[in-house]
């Protein structure tokens, strides 16, 4: 490529990137929440006893036994779910001391890689679980009690029966594996060397051989980063049960610029292997490439190629549940996050239709238009369509030799709609992380998407459809969840409980979903925030139940999610919302300058500002001009006249609905009474008289001065105006005689003197 097609391409890049930035710039959130507010709002608990240990990563929540089971380095914790704090059962469990030192010799850092960081736990039983940790880069396994009940209060290992955990945990910690129990068989993700270039989906235990992915095969896994894995089922027939594995490796067809590609794969849970080529290795696995990106006006794609996290919102059909994804940019030029929606109708469409083929390393990816073998490759053996083969050691050697060289889907797989569901571009974080609740309103049931980011917080966000194919996308609250700001690692919801846990490096937090009371407390504001948890009960804005609509009292639960109409919904409470902006009175002295505080509850409201002048029915509206400034505090009024006396009103509208944040009266003092003031402070009758000024308007300033010390005027008039050299020298001059006369009035005693 030539040096001018470079910068062609680079500024085409550049381009896109602008445009895109300005296109999905994301709405503020209507509320944001630090980790002290978080705190004070005593919504959330955070885990406060302290463990000598890093890497919290919540593994397993399991609502029968009301526990929450958190593997770090070294520890396994199980939670209440209710009250992370609430008697916690703690298992030390750390590598050898040998081990450790092994670790440091191989050159491997003592701190962050040779310890026993815990990366899988799966329930073994009811009464069992089953653990492993990456032992100072020799994996190990092990059984835990926990008791039947949760009120057994039982949590142990089992000594006696510690095992390998090669092919089921990593050696580096650094390496993210995820594993799935199923029958007593653990399916893996994971790579299975010391060194860390081994990739295999792996199946150990149970009664079935061993299994794994082709060895070192490019086309099968090229130097993957595994993300999820999920059972699905294909149809009411078992054997055709797949688990879907999702995870992010390098292309194949880049090999000096390694483009990233997120991948969905999948296996057959009764796969047993080929013969010949494929013996102890899957004769199933196919996977596909997942594709979130955003359609430019020109064709051009902006891809978000690296996938962070997946989330399987179960329906009411199992066969068909909506897989919600986290990707983020690899590129250095564009970078950004963005969440993708994807259907298993699309996914089936996709393995279904035809396989990539290349003819060497030199040729392009084309869809393969050979014969197809039988059974069609993929398909499970004793399934829908192969009921008469009972094993795939029982497939024919063109199907076991066609799987070994075309494991890839020419097709990809694009999100509903072929867009993302909402992005990020143009700010300076990424989401890490993602679960969805499912939340009956008023008027629909809504999914309310958490999504962590690496700064350590949490997005609370739902996306509403518009007019066609449009959506508009609603930042609920932001919430730091931890006080040291660290990378989102976890994240469960439990709808049961309405809490969300949270995980990072540096500990474990579980929320509320919802905070009902920080939208305001006029019905208006209520209904403004437009939150499914949330809706106006006639007194405060608090949790909605479908269950419940009305109270006993008969008030009727306000809520509209849809389009947040307030004069709708708000009918006989607006006038309450008016009244959170009752007037003040603010004083100014001329030629200083004032300023008007006025924040609504919404940051997604538009402000204005009304000046009307004192005995006047004309109102007009000041923009940022000349003397007025707006901002996003309020309004700053430069050099104050003495025609800028009068009130201002700070309006905000928001969906068409208006209404009256705040009226200020300001007072604008003459520069010359207030001088007078600070000059004659023991006769502050004389003042009421003084020309400068209309009738009364210097009451309150002479009911400050009346005050036993003059030191409140000063107090009053600072930051907005101070006297002459001349005047203040004579003030000071004055209120040092009058110091004078009271000490001679006034001798101290003996006690004050002490």
């Amino acid at each position: 490529m030539q040096p001018r097609d470079l910068l062609v391409l680079a500024g085409a890049l550049l381009s896109l990137y602008y445009a895109t930035a300005k296109e999905f710039s994301p709405p503020t959130p209507r509320v944001q929440l630090s980790f002290r507010e978080l705190k004070a709002s005593n919504t959330a608990h955070f885990l406060n006893f302290l463990l000598n240990t890093t890497d919290y990563r919540i593994l397993l929540k399991d609502e029968d036994h009301d526990r929450m089971y958190v593997g770090s380095k070294d520890y396994i914790l199980s939670l209440d779910l209710q009250d992370i704090n609430r008697e916690p059962l703690i298992i030390h469990w750390p590598a050898k001391q040998q081990r450790i030192e092994e670790c440091v010799l191989a050159g491997k850092d003592s701190t962050n890689e040779c310890g026993n960081f815990i990366r899988l736990i799966q329930p073994w039983n009811r009464t069992h679980l089953y653990t492993c940790g990456t032992g100072a880069y020799n994996p190990v396994c092990t059984y835990i009690n926990r008791g039947r009940k949760a009120q057994d209060y039982i949590f142990y290992l089992d000594p006696d029966r510690v095992e390998s955990g090669k092919g089921k945990c990593a050696y580096d910690p650094k390496l993210d594996s995820v594993s799935a129990l199923i029958n007593e068989e653990l399916y893996s993700g994971v790579y299975i060397d010391f060194m860390g270039t081994d990739a295999a989906i792996f199946r150990a235990m149970g009664k079935k051989a061993a299994m794994r992915t082709d060895q070192y095969n490019s086309r099968w896994l090229n130097d993957p980063a595994f993300v999820h894995v999920q059972l699905i089922p294909e149809s009411a027939e078992r054997n055709d049960d797949k688990l879907y594995f999702f995870f992010r490796e390098k292309s194949t067809d880049a090999p000096h610029s390694p483009t990233i590609h997120s991948r969905i794969g999948r296996v057959c849970l009764n796969d047993d292997g080929g013969h010949c080529c494929l013996v102890n290795k899957w004769s199933t696995f196919l996977k596909a490439r997942l594709i979130c990106s955003v359609p430019g006006a020109d064709g051009i794609e902006t891809h978000f190629d690296e996938l962070q996290d997946v989330f399987i919102q179960q329906t009411q059909d199992s066969k068909n549940p909506v897989i919600y994804a986290v990707f983020s940019s690899s590129g250095s030029v564009f970078k950004g996050s963005a969440v993708c929606v994807y259907s298993m109708a699309d996914i089936r469409m996709v393995f279904n239709g035809p396989f990539a083929h290349k003819e060497g390393p030199n040729y392009q990816w084309i869809p393969y238009t050979g014969k197809i073998p039988y059974p069609r490759p993929g398909t499970c053996p004793g399934g829908t369509f192969t009921p008469s083969m009972k094993s795939t050691k029982d497939y024919p050697d063109e199907v076991i030799n066609f799987m070994r060289t075309h494991p890839v889907m020419y097709n990809p797989v694009y999100p509903v709609h072929r867009q993302p569901l909402l992005v990020r571009t143009n700010v300076n974080y990424r989401f890490t992380t993602i679960a969805v609740d499912q939340v009956d309103a008023a008027d629909g049931r809504y999914e309310v998407l958490f999504l962590g980011t690496d700064l350590g917080t949490v997005q609370k966000v739902i996306v509403l459809p518009k007019d066609d194919l449009e959506t508009e996308e609603l930042i609920l609250e932001e919430v730091e969840v931890f006080k040291e700001p660290k990378p989102i690692r976890s994240m469960k919801i439990s709808s049961k409980r309405q809490q969300l846990y949270v995980s990072s490096e540096s500990g474990v937090t579980h929320l509320a979903l919802h905070r009902c009371d920080v939208y305001g407390e006029a019905c208006a504001d209520c209904c403004l925030a437009r939150d499914p948890y949330c809706a106006w009960d006639g007194k405060t804005c608090s949790r909605y139940s479908a269950s419940s609509k009305r109270y006993a009292e008969g008030r009727s639960r306000r809520q509209d999610v849809r389009h947040g109409n307030p004069i709708r919904q708000c009918r006989g409470y607006n006038s309450n919302a008016n009244k959170n902006g009752m007037d003040s009175a603010q004083y100014g002295v001329e030629g200083s300058s004032a300023f008007l505080e006025c924040q609504p509850r919404s940051p997604q409201a538009i402000v204005k500002w009304i000046f009307q002048k004192d005995n006047s029915d004309r109102k007009k509206e000041l923009r940022s001009e000349g003397r007025f400034l707006k901002t996003d505090q309020g309004l700053l009024i430069r050099s104050l006249q003495l025609s800028d006396t009068g009130v201002y009103h700070c309006t905000a509208t928001e969906n068409s609905f208006k209404h009256t944040v705040i009226r200020v009266r300001l007072h604008v003092l003459s520069s010359e009474a207030v001088t007078a003031a600070l000059l004659h402070s023991d006769n502050p009758s004389a003042l009421a008289s003084h020309p400068a000024g209309p009738p009364g308007a210097y009451d309150e300033l002479v009911q400050l001065l009346s005050q036993p010390e003059m030191g409140l005027i000063n107090q009053y008039c600072q930051g907005y105006w101070r006297p002459s050299g001349s005047a203040l020298s004579e003030a000071k001059d004055l209120q040092d005689q009058k110091r004078a006369r009271n000490r001679r009035n006034h001798p101290p005693t003996e006690e004050l003197q002490t």
